[in-house]
C-alpha cells in the first residue's frame, strides 16, 4: 500500500467497519469482538507504516474538492502519526479488555459499534487538514461518547450522559464560531492555507478564545470539568477511553495542532492558559484527595494531569512542548491501566467506595501490582515513564518564564502522590472485606498487565521515545 492508501485506511477502516460490527455480531459474538479489534488494529498498523515516511520529512496528503469551498483533506505528519499511534494502541488494548468485561451486559452490538466508531472518528480528527471536517469528526466523538456514558440506561446515568453531551456540545459550537472567525481573518478553513496566510501574525484573540472554549470543554478543564467525574457511571473500558488517550486527549491534540503547529497566538495567552491549567490541576487534585468513589478519584486525577499537558504545550519552550507530547503518551498508558484495574475491582466486588474495600492484594495480586505500577507512573516516580514527562513539563514552565506556575504544579504533583497512595492503601492493603474477591477474566488481566509493563518500559527505554518526540517538536515549531 502507498502512503495515501495507508492514510485512508487509518481513518475509514474503523469508521466503515463500525457499521459492519453489528452484522458480524448476528453471526457470532466472537466474530463481532474480533472484527471490532481488527478495525482498531488496522488504524494502529496503518499509522505505524506511515512512520518511515513522516520521519523522513515527507507529508502525506489526500484531498478532495467539495462544493462551497469545503475541501476534504487528510494529512499525515509527525504529530498526527504520533497521536494516531498513541490513541489506537491504547484503544486496541481497551477493546481487547472489553471482551471479558462487556460480555455480562446487554446491547453488546451497540457497544462495539460505538467504540469502533469512536476510535475511527478520533483518527479523523487527528489526520484532518480542514477545520470543518475536524469539527464534523469532533461531533461524532461527542455523539458516540454520549451513548457510551449512558450505556447502562439507568435514568441517573442517562442524565449524566446528557450533561456531558451538553457541556461538550456547547464548547463545540463555540469552537465552530472560532473557526468561522479564523476564516474571516485568513479566508480559508484549510490548515495549510491558514498557516501560510498568518505567517508570524497572531490569530485573532476572539478566535483563540472561542476555540479554547471548545478545547477546554472536551478536555474537561476548569471551568468545564464537572462532566468527567460524572461520566464514571459508564462501563470501565468506556471510562478508560474517555480518560486515557481518546476523548479528553482530543482537546490537547487540537491545541498542539492549531496553536503550535499552525498559527501563533498573542503572548498573553502563554500566561493565561498555564494559569487556567494550574488552577484546574490544583482544584481537581484536592477533590481527588477527599473523594471516596474509586472511579471519580481517577477522573479527578485525569483533570489534574490534563493541566500538566496544557502547561507543557502552552509555555512556548521546546522542552515543555516535548514534555506535553510525552505526557499524552505516558499518561494515556498509565491512566488507561488505572481505569481498567478499577473496572476489575468494581465488577468483582460490586463496590466503588474505597472505604468499603480493602485487602484485595491477597486475592487480586496481578490487578494490585498493575494498579501500583500505573499509579507510580502517574505520580511521576522514577524510573517510570511518567517521571520524565512530568520533569520536562515543569522544566519547560521554568524555561518559559513561569516559575510560580511551575511551583503550583509541583504542589499538584505532591497531591497526586497523596491521593493515589491513599487509594492503593485503602483498596489493596489492610484486611480483606470479603473472601470471594478474585481476579478478572484472562483478557482483562492481560490488558492491565500490558499497560503496567508499558508504563515501566516507557521509563526504561525513554531514549527511544524522547528522540522522535524531540524531532516532532522541531517540525512543529520551525
Amino acid at each position: 500500500m502507498n502512503t495515501q492508501s495507508l492514510l485512508l485506511a487509518a481513518v475509514f477502516f474503523p469508521i466503515i467497519g463500525s457499521c459492519v460490527v453489528p452484522l458480524a455480531g448476528w453471526i457470532s459474538p466472537r466474530l463481532r469482538n474480533g472484527f471490532s479489534l481488527a478495525c482498531v488494529l488496522s488504524s494502529l498498523c496503518s499509522a505505524v507504516c506511515l512512520l518511515p515516511s513522516v520521519f523522513a520529512g515527507d507529508i502525506t496528503s489526500v484531498s478532495y474538492s467539495l462544493p462551497l469551498g469545503f475541501n476534504f483533506i487528510l494529512t499525515a505528519d509527525c504529530l498526527s502519526v504520533f497521536m494516531a499511534i498513541t490513541a489506537s494502541l491504547i484503544g486496541s488494548i481497551i477493546v481487547f479488555y472489553s471482551w471479558g468485561y462487556i460480555n455480562h451486559y446487554k446491547n453488546q452490538h451497540e457497544y462495539y459499534f460505538l467504540v469502533t466508531l469512536f476510535l475511527g472518528s478520533m483518527m479523523g480528527i487527528v489526520f484532518s487538514g480542514n477545520l470543518i471536517f475536524l469539527y464534523v469528526f469532533w461531533e461524532v466523538t461527542a455523539l458516540a461518547s454520549w451513548r457510551l456514558i449512558g450505556f447502562f440506561r439507568e435514568k441517573s446515568y442517562v442524565i449524566r450522559a446528557d450533561k456531558a453531551f451538553m457541556i461538550t456540545m456547547f464548547g463545540a459550537v463555540m469552537m465552530l464560531m472560532g473557526f468561522i472567525t479564523l476564516f474571516q481573518q485568513t479566508g480559508s478553513f484549510d490548515l495549510a492555507n491558514i498557516k501560510n496566510a498568518l505567517g508570524t501574525t497572531p490569530a485573532a484573540n476572539l478566535a483563540v478564545l472561542l476555540i479554547l472554549m471548545g478545547i477546554l470543554s472536551k478536555s474537561a478543564t476548569l471551568p468545564f470539568h464537572t462532566w468527567l467525574p460524572d461520566a464514571g457511571v459508564a462501563p470501565a473500558p468506556v471510562t478508560a477511553l474517555l480518560h486515557a488517550a481518546v476523548l479528553v486527549k482530543i482537546g490537547v491534540y487540537v491545541y498542539a495542532r492549531l496553536f503550535i503547529a499552525t498559527m501563533p497566538i498573542a503572548l498573553p495567552w502563554h500566561t493565561i492558559i498555564p494559569v487556567v491549567a494550574g488552577a484546574s490541576a490544583l482544584i481537581s487534585a484536592g477533590a481527588a484527595l477527599i473523594e471516596t468513589d474509586l472511579k471519580r478519584i481517577i477522573a479527578y486525577s485525569t483533570i489534574s494531569q490534563i493541566g500538566f499537558i496544557f502547561l507543557g504545550l502552552s509555555t512556548g519552550s521546546e522542552i515543555g512542548i516535548a514534555g506535553g507530547l510525552m505526557y499524552i503518551l505516558m499518561h494515556g498508558i498509565a491512566k488507561g491501566g488505572l481505569f481498567l484495574c478499577a473496572g476489575i475491582v468494581e465488577q468483582n466486588m460490586h463496590e466503588k467506595n474505597i472505604t468499603k474495600l480493602g485487602g484485595l492484594f491477597r486475592t487480586m495480586p496481578i490487578t494490585a501490582i498493575a494498579f501500583l505500577l500505573c499509579s507510580l507512573s502517574v505520580m511521576g516516580i522514577p524510573p517510570l515513564g511518567g517521571f520524565f514527562s512530568k520533569h520536562m513539563v515543569i522544566s519547560g514552565a521554568i524555561a518559559g518564564g513561569h516559575p510560580v506556575i511551575a511551583f503550583v504544579f509541583l504542589v499538584g504533583a505532591f497531591l497526586t502522590i497523596l491521593y493515589l497512595l491513599r487509594v492503593f492503601t485503602m483498596v489493596f492493603l489492610g484486611d480483606p472485606q470479603t473472601p470471594t474477591a478474585e481476579e478478572g477474566s484472562p483478557t482483562m488481566v492481560i490488558s492491565v498487565s500490558v499497560l503496567a509493563m508499558l508504563s515501566v518500559a516507557g521509563g526504561l527505554y525513554i531514549n527511544y521515545i524522547s528522540t522522535p518526540i524531540e524531532y516532532i517538536v522541531k517540525q512543529m515549531v520551525r
